[in-house]
């Protein structure tokens, strides 16, 4: 039996979602959803009322403009949680390297296979692009290990989910929460984290990446910098360093491009000091860095 959490911006998408998910959960369930047109709630205080709420002791937390296209999929939930006591959330889709430069759960600068581990239909509304099936499985697993999936839908146990409540306080709005949860659940309950690949569901949008999504994972990396990076992939240790030389570089270009004031990058790299990974050398080359960026953009040659 599962209780699924919903925070809906559009009734429409609302019933079809739940007409979607009569025909294809092949288990007992209820929806628990929340009317927030106008986003007057943030998504951690709805999910949280929806945990409390919930009657059955498997959570399912998603979008609404999604598409199940696997029959029964409830019942291979409930099978993963009967069947594995140490996981503690289940998606579709999650990345083998939580880095400690701020960004989402997927790192480009990553070079590896273990980058990404998926299967989703992604559709698309802000463009005019064909659906793509994004399917990932490098080693040929029925689950993967990962430290967070994305947060377009996501199974957890309803005790993790009280116990480890997604942070309301600090993220108000609807970016984050995903990740939030995951690393507490990762790190602090030391639950597994798995990607599933026997259910396909087709997400209609491709998310929004501004400034106030880059605002609210620059809150969460304060918050959980002493303990990332984190992984679940065999890395030597000098690819983590390169890893993080290049996701930093890449993350103060990216905040100076994107009208960030020198002061506000400089608070992200003092704010990643707490973690191992953030030596003092370290700390330098990227403060180096950010200066001779900083510089460039302000003495750029002016067209004759």
């Amino acid at each position: 039996m599962l209780s699924i959490i919903i925070a809906s911006a559009n009734a429409d998408d609302l019933a079809q979602v739940q007409e979607n998910i009569e025909r294809t959960i092949g288990v007992p369930y209820e929806v628990i959803a929340f009317a927030n047109p106008n986003g007057e709630k943030g998504i951690c205080e709805i999910y949280n009322a929806g945990a409390r709420q919930a009657r059955y002791e498997v959570l399912c937390f998603m979008h609404e403009d999604l598409e199940f296209r696997t029959p029964n999929w409830g019942r291979k939930v409930l099978e993963i949680f009967a069947q594995n006591s140490q996981v503690g959330v289940v998606g579709v889709a999650g990345g083998g390297y939580k880095a400690l430069a701020p960004m989402g759960w997927y790192c480009l600068e990553f070079h590896s296979d273990d980058r990404s581990y998926q299967n989703v239909i992604q559709g698309y509304k802000h463009q005019r692009l064909p659906d793509v099936h994004a399917y990932h499985n490098p080693h040929r697993e029925v689950l993967s290990e990962v430290p967070c999936v994305d947060g377009l839908w996501f199974c957890t146990r309803r005790e993790l989910a009280l116990k480890y409540p997604f942070d309301a306080q600090l993220l108000r709005y609807f970016h984050g929460y995903d990740l939030d949860y995951c690393l507490s659940v990762f790190i602090l309950a030391k639950y597994r984290i798995v990607v599933t690949y026997d259910i396909l569901i087709r997400h209609a949008s491709e998310g929004t990446f501004d400034k106030k999504w880059q605002d609210e994972i620059l809150k969460l990396h304060k918050k959980w910098s002493k303990y990332l990076p984190a992984t679940t992939s065999e890395i030597p240790e000098r690819e983590r360093y390169f890893i993080e030389k290049r996701a930093f570089k890449n993350k103060i270009e990216e905040m100076l491009d994107g009208g960030y004031l020198f002061g506000e990058v400089q608070r992200m790299l003092i704010n990643s000091l707490p973690s191992e990974r953030m030596s003092p050398r370290f700390f330098l080359k990227m403060y180096w860095y950010l200066v001779k960026q900083a510089w460039q953009r302000r003495h750029v040659a002016l067209p004759k």
